[in-house]
């Protein structure tokens, strides 16, 4: 297995079709695809054959948070064949994503959120979670909240910058609004 990486627009017809089809089949009436103006970029982990086994997709955008906008960079939509979960193939792919965004220098923080279960996944990979932060996506007119009733999520992130420890308590308790974006998506 490797794991491979494209603009979402580059993305070839194959794989594309078959993020689609696994998309659909575990998030069953989703729609693919992202905001182009969160220059996504789509990773995959696939087997020898070209068959995708895991996907992700990595979203950027700048966010201003107290004295500083951060050149911020979320995971989305990130699935896992299901009769191949457990295996480790996420896992590889997630942390493939987070060494990329490391060596990113055009990145200073990974900032997502995920259903609370899912967060042990995340933090083996090298996210923290951060305690009492909040998401803000959707639209002004519409906003979506990762704290909102049904819709319990936890907020993990990756610090790239100077100085990690500062720029996490920067965002430790917060709301941080993401606006504008998809009305389904945070990101």
């Amino acid at each position: 297995m490797r794991v491979i990486g494209y603009a979402e627009a580059d993305l070839p017809a194959g794989p594309a079709r078959q993020v689609a089809e696994l998309e659909a089949r575990v998030w069953p009436g989703s729609t693919p695809g992202h905001d182009p103006a969160l220059h996504p970029r789509t990773m995959l982990l696939v087997d020898a054959v070209g068959t995708v086994i895991a996907a992700l997709s990595l979203l950027y955008k700048p966010i201003p948070l107290a004295d500083r906008t951060y050149r911020a960079a979320g995971l989305s939509s990130v699935v896992t064949l299901p009769e191949l979960r457990g295996r480790g193939c996420g896992a590889r792919l997630v942390a493939a994503a987070r060494a990329e965004l490391a060596a990113d220098p055009a990145v200073d923080l990974a900032l997502f959120s995920c259903d609370r279960p899912l967060a042990a996944f995340y933090e083996a990979a090298g996210f923290d979670v951060l305690p009492g932060t909040v998401l803000v996506g959707g639209t002004p007119e519409d906003p979506l909240a990762t704290d909102e009733p049904g819709f319990d999520k936890v907020v993990l992130a990756a610090f790239f910058t100077d100085d990690p420890g500062r720029d996490r308590a920067a965002f430790t308790g917060v709301r941080v609004p993401l606006h504008p974006g998809n009305t389904d998506r945070l990101w």
